[in-house]
């Protein structure tokens, strides 16, 4: 589907209406009337007082299904779009919007001007957020949809407009499939700034889209773990294997293993058994991995029992899901769907994780001992980790969060400084 100055129009018309939107894409522009970001809060939270209402529930609750999202992780993510969410994210993030500095410079935020959106597909929210995070900061907004988009995105920024016609001229969404690069170089090269949600081979193929003058911000695919002290309590376990269980891993802020603070391999199997067998009781209470996903990750974990010999990894596995322990401590994507493993980095170690500064998200601390806790924490984050949390609570969402340790509002704007007016 398209979405096109507010009509949701069909697939057959992509070229056609690529091809014209030179001509209506800058009107907002050259109107000189910026837009309001009252105006988007408003209708951000009509939107979402209707979805807890359930006026959208023939696509939420398959959403929900599909994705094996709780009630609660749901409505934490409609929060995101209430009016209370949205006015305490503007105020973190574009609180200095314009000021006066040296007595005589008048400094003000603007719009980069028009955005594209590249979305990822692993949250099917997520793109109808990044528009939302385009139009609070001023700009026109161009949403290539992800592939295998369940149609949630378009419903709910065409619903967005109808409470707002103003934002017609402010949202654009194009189904086009990544392996149309020619189609998508026409799109960015209409853009100030385009925005990569996706892994390494999604934003080279961004940068290779756009000449030198246009932005790319990318929010990369990143990984994230839990580091661990053997002194971690049943509990912290548990809360860890739930939030691995909730997500399948699939999240950037999901654990993919667990980092131990030993150097001894007795102390590092006595913790694999450990979670392993907190794992296996938690999974038991899950809703069941997908059947074909565990019978891909039997064959890989039958390959890890092949090859132990040579890798010396120690592989514990039941009913679909494995913890593995190895011998080195470098940051690595699992299986997923809750197959996780489990390395030895003593806490002096910490600081070797900075070669992975690109990829470092969230990181869980467990630890019954504060000052341990403390501690760790600023080892993580000087070696690059942008988020630390608790066991259970990897996979937050909370308003005023930062993405990936930065500010979406800001990567969106720009700062023009002019001399003030003498009067």
């Amino acid at each position: 589907m398209i979405l096109y100055q507010g009509k949701i129009l069909e697939n057959s018309r992509q070229d056609e209406l690529i091809e014209s939107m030179i001509n209506v894409l800058y009107k907002p522009m050259e109107s000189g009337m910026p837009l309001s970001t009252d105006t988007v809060i408003n209708a951000c939270d009509q939107l979402a007082a209707k979805i807890k209402n359930g006026d959208y529930d023939d696509i939420v609750k398959p959403f929900l299904s599909l994705f094996n999202i709780s009630e609660n992780q749901f409505q934490d993510m409609v929060r995101l779009f209430t009016r209370e969410g949205l006015e305490y994210k503007c105020s973190i993030e574009l609180s200095d919007e314009e000021k006066i500095i040296d007595g005589k410079i008048l400094r003000k935020r603007y719009p980069l001007g028009v955005l594209l959106h590249i979305a990822a597909g692993n949250v099917d929210i997520l793109p109808a957020y990044s528009v939302v995070e385009g139009l609070l900061s001023g700009n026109i907004n161009i949403l290539k949809l992800p592939m295998g988009d369940s149609g949630l995105s378009v419903k709910l920024l065409y619903e967005l407009i109808q409470i707002e016609p103003e934002l017609s001229d402010y949202i654009y969404v194009f189904d086009v499939p990544s392996t149309e690069t020619e189609t998508l170089t026409k799109l960015a090269k209409l853009c100030n700034g385009v925005v990569v949600w996706g892994g390494d081979a999604a934003v080279k193929a961004a940068r290779n889209m756009v000449d030198v003058n246009t932005k790319i911000i990318a929010w990369g695919h990143k990984l994230s773990f839990a580091y661990a002290e053997n002194d971690a309590s049943d509990e912290q376990l548990k809360a860890l294997a739930q939030s691995i269980c909730d997500t399948n891993q699939l999240l950037c802020s999901s654990c993919q293993g667990i980092f131990v603070d030993t150097d001894s391999k007795d102390e590092q199997l006595e913790f694999a058994n450990r979670f392993f067998k907190i794992l296996c009781e938690v999974n038991s209470l899950s809703t069941a991995v997908d059947y074909g996903m565990r019978a891909k990750n039997a064959i890989n974990i039958y390959n890890e029992r092949l090859e132990k010999h040579t890798t010396g990894n120690t592989i514990l596995s039941s009913d679909g899901i494995s913890v593995i322990a190895k011998d080195d401590s470098s940051l690595e994507l699992s299986y997923m769907y809750r197959n996780v493993w489990i390395k030895r980095l003593p806490k002096s170690q910490i600081h070797t994780l900075i070669k992975y500064k690109n990829y470092l998200q969230t990181a869980a601390v467990l630890t019954t001992d504060t000052s341990k806790q403390e501690e760790i924490a600023e080892k993580l984050a000087l070696a690059g980790v942008v988020r630390i949390t608790s066991a259970g609570n990897m996979n937050r969402t909370v308003c005023g969060e930062a993405h990936d340790g930065t500010y979406a509002l800001r990567e969106y704007s720009r700062i023009v400084e002019r001399e003030a007016s003498v009067e």
